[in-house]
């Protein structure tokens, strides 16, 4: 039998499933220190505003799918505790693709309306609105879904006038269809999107559950939500990220502290940003980085106890907690530099040759003012 929805639970609490499991290998070094749900955003773990958001929504329980060591995600838990939301954290002791362990989780349960989310998905979308869309229809899976101008890197989603999803296309070549809506990384389904592929193992959702779905005419629907979305999982989207919240064209929650000090830079109010230092948004710097006079920076992130010494440039980077240039240093764009990490000679290390150092200087003190400029 083809699994159906008969019975929507309209005001039912929801639960939301975060696949975090992956390495998160293209934002090193700053995931060699943590996992990548961890990584700073607007100054605070991006699960914290993950969390905040899910929370506003009213979600209740939140279950983050992390591979096979728990240890290094416990800090979510009490991030959970501080949103008001109970995180459970669930291993999987070899990786099962991007549907295996929620499969695991999930098949036989009886649950419906389970918010899936990637673990490195910027997006203000209203998750209650995909809920009540799912619930409404009466489908199975329900797909959040993006627009873009190239398909060709995307597995495109056709639907029906509808929105019902009849068929997918795998990464077509450029100019071979009309179709441009694509797979967003967040999904409303019913436990029972996984009878029709009992078992264990590895498993995918893109290539495997919803196709299944679909092939056997169960009713999967595909929504166009008016959000922003943008994958994190390189520095260059990272970036990117930062400068959609600053811009206003993401809403997402910012770090208790960090305040807005101009259009496009955002300086937390325990760091120490010397008058004479120069701000080129987009910039977030977090709690105790220390900006000497002179530095200058732009379209960059530093981490908490970041600092830059006087006359230094650092631009289109991000610096790792505690990470310092030294004065004088122009810092190569696109560096990325791990947690403690000293660029102290003529020409900057690259992102992954700058490891951790031990810093011998005493304490920074520095003007609590910021001269700003604006990068139009």
């Amino acid at each position: 039998m083809l699994p159906t929805n008969p019975d929507p639970l309209r005001h039912a609490p929801w639960r939301a499933v975060v696949l975090a499991g992956g390495k998160g290998t293209r934002l090193r070094p700053l995931t060699e220190s943590r996992p990548k749900p961890l990584v700073p955003f607007m100054g605070a773990p991006y699960a914290a505003g993950l969390l905040r958001r899910l929370a506003q929504a009213g979600c209740g329980r939140a279950t983050f799918l992390v591979g096979p060591d728990a240890g290094p995600f416990a800090p979510i838990q009490d991030l959970g505790r501080a949103a008001g939301i109970r995180v459970d954290l669930v291993t999987e002791e070899r990786p099962l693709d991007t549907a295996g362990a929620a499969r695991r989780l999930l098949a036989g349960t009886g649950e419906r309306s389970v918010v899936v989310l990637n673990g490195d998905i910027l997006s203000d979308v209203r998750y209650e609105r995909l809920i009540e869309a799912h619930r409404r229809s009466r489908s199975v899976a329900t797909l959040a879904l993006m627009r873009v101008e190239d398909p060709s890197s995307y597995g495109v989603v056709v639907r029906d006038d509808a929105g019902r999803v009849r068929r997918f296309l795998e990464k077509p070549a450029p100019g071979t269809t009309a179709h441009r809506t694509v797979n967003a990384g967040a999904y409303v389904l019913d436990a029972s999107a996984f009878d029709l592929l009992p078992g264990d193992g590895s498993l995918s959702f893109e290539r495997d559950v919803f196709p299944a779905l679909v092939d056997e005419g169960a009713l999967v629907t595909g929504v166009i939500p008016h959000a922003y979305w943008q994958d994190l999982g390189t520095p260059e989207r990272y970036r990117a990220g930062h400068r959609a919240v600053l811009e206003g064209r993401c809403a997402w929650p910012w770090a208790p502290g960090l305040r807005r000090i101009g259009p496009l830079a955002a300086v937390h109010r325990d760091a120490a940003v010397d008058r004479a230092a120069s701000l080129a948004g987009p910039v977030v710097v977090g709690a105790g980085c220390a900006i000497e006079p002179g530095a200058r920076i732009g379209d960059a992130v530093l981490f908490d106890e970041a600092a830059v010494e006087g006359s230094a440039s650092v631009s289109q980077a991000i610096l790792g907690r505690g990470a310092r240039v030294r004065s004088g240093i122009r810092l190569d764009p696109g560096s990325v530099l791990a947690d403690g990490a000293v660029v102290a000679g003529p020409v900057t290390a690259p992102s992954r040759e700058a490891g951790p150092a031990l810093l011998q200087d005493p304490p920074m003190s520095a003007d609590d003012g910021v001269r700003m400029t604006d990068d139009g």
